[in-house]
């Protein structure tokens, strides 16, 4: 879920119309789930974020650190970030802190399921405005 906005003007929205000043509230789970974006939104494909040849290309409807604008036509948002030109000022930073630790992590141990791959579940234990997922278990063996 993203951050409020404020409609900037009057806006037509599917049949709707949402006057100036109205608060809206991006949901991402609907664009991070648009089989139009992912080939298979419901199951973990690391493909969604591969080129061809294996390197990492950049997926624009993966919104993880957005902030909106939520994608209503036409009017602009009233908002201190968003996404496109105006993405989280801190992304940048989040991105490298995780690249360091998950680096980090994976020079110094060999992570294992204690499970059969096939037997792990995936399946969020409950989704709302986000999906929360089941407890894992893995071994980290020292290189």
């Amino acid at each position: 879920m993203g951050l409020p906005h404020a409609l900037t003007r009057d806006t037509r929205f599917r049949g709707f119309l949402l006057p100036e000043g109205t608060n809206v509230i991006p949901l991402l789970f609907s664009v991070h789930n648009d089989p139009a974006q992912f080939k298979d939104p419901a199951s973990f494909d690391p493909a969604h974020f591969l080129d061809p040849r294996g390197g990492f290309r950049k997926q624009d409807a993966f919104m993880a650190f957005s902030t909106g604008p939520c994608g209503l036509p036409g009017p602009g948002l009233r908002s201190g970030s968003g996404t496109g030109k105006r993405n989280c000022l801190g992304e940048g930073l989040a991105r490298m802190e995780l690249f360091l630790f998950f680096t980090a992590v994976l020079q110094s141990f060999a992570l294992t399921p204690l499970a059969r791959p096939e037997e792990i579940d995936i399946s969020p234990l409950m989704s709302g405005l986000g999906n929360v997922p089941g407890p894992y278990e893995l071994r980290a063996v020292p290189r």
